[in-house]
């Protein structure tokens, strides 16, 4: 699995950065985020899964212009199901890139003001 041919420093390192970039996340880094991130790399949950799964949670969040934003992200472990959920199903890297476009569309056009 690609985990196991990342050295675990460089797996946390990553998913911590992946993290910390996320769209609605605080962009701290705690003691159980990187627990969390090192007990990915021991599960043997492969890098793009946990990025995938970042980026299918932050789209989900995305939000109307009216709408009030949801609350702040302060724990990789909001994403623990989303990961689970991503390592059940076989969806296109497509699938993914296409999101992060859309976040990255929606997260750099300015906000309208009334």
């Amino acid at each position: 699995m690609e985990a196991n041919q990342t050295s675990k420093e460089e797996y946390i390192r990553k998913v911590l950065t992946a993290y910390c970039n996320t769209p609605g996340t605080t962009g701290t880094i705690r003691r159980q985020d990187r627990l969390l991130a090192a007990s990915l790399h021991e599960r043997g949950v492969p890098l793009i899964a946990v990025e995938n799964a970042l980026v299918l949670a932050a789209a989900r969040r995305l939000r109307f212009v009216d709408s009030p934003p949801p609350a702040t992200i302060r724990s990789l472990a909001y994403f623990s199901p989303v990961i689970d959920e991503v390592l059940s199903i076989t969806v296109s890297q497509d699938y993914f890139h296409y999101l992060r476009h859309k976040i990255q569309r929606v997260t750099q056009t300015p906000k309208r003001t009334p």
